[in-house]
């Protein structure tokens, strides 16, 4: 598996991945907007995003952020695709993210963690040093 900065050819892939773990938790596998164009929603302001590609050149997961105020980042769009959860790949893209965060100058990491239904954010964010600081809302020190 390797971790690569978003690249175009791979759009369909990642979109049909997201939609498929959305499933895979018995939620409405409705289309987040902003993956039908990262570059303008993450690229192009000068956030990033990036994708982990499995050996046989498929999308497996997914991670992005933007500037979330003067000195945070948020993190947007962690997904692992369903049948290759617990392998580490979710730690990885973090770890990716909160270095380029750190690379950029950002002192926080912001995780939304939506509602209840989003029950493995709430468990996997506090294991990676997140703690919750509003209703709904994680971070970390960078």
């Amino acid at each position: 598996m390797r971790i690569i900065p978003y690249e175009k050819q791979y759009r369909d892939d990642m979109i049909f991945m997201v939609l498929e773990a959305k499933n895979a938790l018995g939620r409405v596998p409705r289309l987040n907007e902003d993956l039908l164009d990262v570059d303008r929603h993450y690229l192009l302001p000068g956030d990033m995003f990036w994708l982990a590609i499995d050996e046989d050149d498929r999308v497996i997961g997914c991670i992005g952020f933007n500037r979330y105020g003067p000195d945070s980042a948020k993190l947007h769009r962690l997904y692992v695709k369903y049948n290759r959860k617990r392998q580490g790949i979710g730690t990885r893209l973090l770890q990716t993210a909160e270095q380029c965060m750190r690379e950029k100058g950002y002192r926080y990491a912001v995780a939304h963690l939506g509602g209840k239904e989003y029950f493995e954010s709430r468990q996997f964010y506090p294991r990676q040093g997140y703690t919750e600081y509003e209703p709904g809302y994680m971070r970390k020190a960078l």
